[in-house]
């Protein structure tokens, strides 16, 4: 049978930049293995697949699969796949909330619908990030990166694991030119790196500032567990990057909006919109969004 795709960039307003997701729609029938080999077909970062709801009262449920597994929550196919489903479903200028369901669980989602332009998708994260046990030694850390280890932190930031659903090692470095320097070694990070949830944590090196003067932070994200060498543009690790933030700046209470940027390097610039509120010293709320657009459609003969 013929199951409609649609190929969009994701967290860029600017086609062919940011970070591309296929997004099959009509994806009832497929087994676990079918939509694996899909994904390595298309052979993007993920893929999302669409099927019918199991509550009446939400849009979609959503399984993403990399090349090489499936994720509970990833944060460039939530908000493709809300700016794709508002895209198909509205075919005009409005605002409007949908709940997505990911193997994470309910998510939340607004989507900003706009002709002629980019559309604005933002959810709220399903899981505040949590800081993991774990311990680094920072030569290590610094050979992996091919960096000197005098490069690795920057104020309160050390390296540290986080996780809002999938596990990340967060590696603060000095400046925008030592992360720009980064020349990672695969190998050498299967050898150091923890095992949480049950998956490899992958590296998520980043510093103050950015290319964008308007960047809060500028960050690249390499995985050998997700099959990934480098990501153009990673939700789920801008999530986990909230609670570092947090832990490691001290935020007293009030709104945050945080822009990251990613995937300069890469000739694929990407804008991660986080925004934190602080009440009581603790985050009470945490969001991400971005702009998507679609790029190609087509369809899968299978």
């Amino acid at each position: 049978m013929a199951r409609p795709y649609a190929i969009y960039d994701v967290f860029t307003s600017q086609k062919l930049e940011g970070n591309p997701l296929a997004v099959v729609f009509d994806a009832e029938g497929l087994d676990d293995r079918a939509m694996q080999v899909i994904a390595t077909e298309f052979n993007l970062s993920e893929t999302v697949f669409v099927f019918k709801p199991e509550h009446v009262s939400h849009v979609a449920r959503l399984r993403i699969f990399t090349t090489t597994r499936e994720l509970p929550f990833a944060g460039h196919p939530t908000v493709g796949a809300a700016v794709a489903l508002a895209e198909l479903r509205n075919g005009e200028d409005r605002d409007i909330v949908q709940v997505l369901e990911e193997n994470v669980g309910p998510v939340r989602c607004a989507v900003r619908l706009k002709t002629g332009s980019a559309t604005f998708a933002e959810f709220d994260l399903p899981r505040k990030s949590r800081r993991l046990d774990a311990r680094f030694d920072r030569q290590a850390l610094a050979d992996a990166l091919s960096l000197k280890s005098t490069q690795i932190g920057f104020e309160n930031h050390v390296p540290s694991l986080w996780s809002a659903g999938v596990p990340f090692v967060m590696l603060p470095l000095h400046d925008v030119a030592a992360v720009s320097a980064i020349d990672f070694d695969p190998a050498a990070w299967e050898q150091l790196a923890p095992m949480a949830d049950g998956v490899l944590a992958s590296a998520y090196v980043y510093c103050r500032g950015g290319i964008n003067h308007q960047a809060r932070f500028h960050a690249r994200m390499f995985s050998c567990g997700l099959g990934i060498m480098e990501d153009p543009a990673t939700g789920s690790a801008a999530a986990a990057l909230s609670g570092a933030i947090h832990h490691f700046d001290q935020l007293i209470d009030g709104h945050y909006p945080i822009l990251i940027e990613q995937g300069v390097e890469m000739g694929r610039p990407s804008f991660i919109h986080l925004h934190l509120d602080i009440h009581k010293s603790e985050i009470a709320t945490a969001r991400i969004g971005g702009a998507a657009i679609k790029v190609a459609s087509g369809e899968l003969y299978l």
